[in-house]
């Protein structure tokens, strides 16, 4: 569905932000691809341009990508941004921008919704998810394109059910320039740990889209250019069980229907372990990672933060019993617990040894508002305001010392031999539990094939003459070539080029501990 026109025709130009350079954006990986430069196309600002009425003009501009044109900011009557707490200073920096050219700036997203008092500068703060406060902000447009006087803030009450969202505008984004596709199922998530903000945000019971919404939107990302990883940006894809069973066999139809060409990937529990029926049928519609939210292998921890449904199975059981249906496993850590001791990183690491998990974003605790740890420090009076730290956290162990089994934790956790050996673990363990089929025609094609000869060309010499870690690298490669699994290749270097290079900058304090992190650091990441 669209929002509704009263005759008037706006242009608007959706303007989305640079990522802060972070653990979980990838960009060391993409100099060793064929063109990549982004993480992943935005679901709030497509959705939303795909919402606008018939009428409206519309642009998009990713500045991942490129920085906003003075002739983008000149064509448009008002802007739309959208962001995440980790690109506070590039959305700010944004309607400073827009203003110079007099512009209305409208910011909604998870940030603004979590944190109105970020953003003094904009003109229209959007409050919540898609709903009655979009209509009131177009119906204010459509009728008045100037800026208001004093800053105007629109809250959600009454959402649009997913059920009648429009399929985001992918059309508007350059998808192969992305690292990962995205879509979302679900919204929200029925457990309440104590660090997340995704309950008090977007609520414990999981709304829904219907699966035929899901295979539209498959569809249309293919139609955009999209062959390789979908990533399910739900908070929890099993938040509802019987709604997962029931997207599933969809999904594996339509994998068969379209040859399997695209690879999927989603955030889940860990508790997803002790359902086989999901994870089968997971395994059939070929999705290869799954997101859990370890934070810790410490049980007193995990009940401390109100994530005992972590120990429903054995955490190293979950995660054998998951690699076992051929996906691998990718975990959150966090450090700075109160449940933490001198020796914890000592434990982590020897939990990341024995798991054989590659890739653990391991962060410092950071408290955000509208968690129920915001409200117990707040009580503690043990919130910070020091844009100077790396955690907004008075840690009941001393900062420096946190910070420090951070660096440690980081330094030894990606040091190139361990990497590549948790990976080699995964060709050899886990990817060979993976559905095997013939490779699809469309995927035999010239362009294809030079695609996969670019990055490895890349690979080669960037990793294999350029890089300080060549003997590391080529032990691994030449096993995958020797098996004739270049795939492997590619894939393992891509992400394991990104960890040990940005851990490294880590260990060093080149990096901010935590991805919420509002510390002023120049690290983000150039649009170009």
């Amino acid at each position: 569905m669209r929002a509704e026109s009263n005759g008037t025709s706006r242009r608007i130009l959706c303007v989305f932000p640079r990522y802060t350079s972070s653990f979980g954006t990838f960009e060391h990986s993409y100099p060793l691809t064929d063109g990549v430069r982004a993480f992943m196309p935005p679901q709030g600002l497509l959705l939303l341009a795909a919402y606008l009425p018939e009428e409206w003009q519309v642009k998009f501009v990713d500045e991942n990508l490129r920085r906003t044109t003075r002739e983008e900011f000149e064509w448009a009557e008002a802007v739309f941004v959208s962001g995440m707490h980790i690109q506070r200073q590039q959305m700010n920096d944004i309607c400073r921008r827009a203003h110079e050219f007099d512009l209305p700036v409208a910011l909604g997203g998870p940030s603004v919704s979590a944190c109105p008092n970020y953003y003094p500068s904009f003109d229209y703060l959007h409050v919540g998810e898609l709903g009655d406060a979009t209509n009131q902000l177009l119906e204010i447009l459509s009728r008045d394109i100037s800026r208001p006087e004093t800053q105007v803030v629109l809250t959600t009450k009454d959402r649009v059910p997913m059920t009648e969202f429009p399929i985001p505008a992918y059309e508007l984004a350059d998808v192969k320039k992305y690292f990962l596709g995205s879509i979302q199922y679900s919204s929200g998530c029925p457990y309440q740990c104590e660090f997340c903000d995704i309950p008090g945000l977007y609520g414990r019971n999981p709304r829904l889209k219907s699966p035929e919404q899901i295979i539209a939107e498959l569809d249309r990302l293919r139609e955009c250019g999209m062959t390789d990883t979908v990533y399910f940006v739900d908070d929890n894809f099993i938040g509802n069980r019987k709604a997962a069973l029931d997207l599933l066999p969809h999904l594996i139809e339509w994998q068969k229907r379209t040859g399997y060409m695209v690879r999927l990937a989603c955030e889940a529990t860990l508790n997803i372990a002790k359902r086989p029926e999901i994870l089968e049928k997971m395994r059939e519609a070929y999705f290869v990672t799954i997101f859990c939210g370890i934070e810790t292998p410490d049980p007193d921890a995990l009940k401390a933060m109100h994530k005992d449904h972590n120990m429903m199975v054995p955490i190293l059981e979950g995660v054998q019993t998951i690699n076992s249906y051929g996906m691998e496993v990718v975990s959150g850590i966090i450090m700075g617990l109160d449940t933490d001791k001198p020796n914890t990183s000592e434990a982590l690491l020897a939990f990341v040894e024995e798991s054989r998990i590659p890739l653990l974003t391991i962060n410092l605790l950071q408290a955000l508002p509208k968690t129920p740890l915001w409200d117990r420090l707040e009580r503690e009076g043990r919130l910070v305001e020091d844009d100077g730290r790396d955690s907004n956290v008075d840690f009941l162990l001393p900062y420096d010392d946190v910070v420090a089994s951070w660096k440690h934790a980081m330094a030894v956790a990606y040091e190139p031999e361990k990497v590549y050996g948790r990976f080699q673990y995964q060709c050899d363990h886990v990817y060979v539990h993976r559905l095997k089929m013939p490779t699809p025609d469309e995927m035999k094609t010239w362009t294809n094939i030079r695609r996969g000869l670019v990055m490895l060309r890349n690979i080669f010499w960037k990793v294999g003459v350029l890089g300080d870690y060549k003997r590391v690298f080529w032990k691994f490669a030449l096993g995958r070539i020797k098996r004739g699994d270049l795939e492997g290749l590619i894939g393992c270097t891509l992400i394991a080029h990104h960890l040990i290079t940005f851990a490294r900058a880590a260990s060093t304090g080149q990096q901010n501990a935590s991805n919420y992190s509002i510390r002023l650091r120049e690290a983000s990441v150039p649009a170009e």
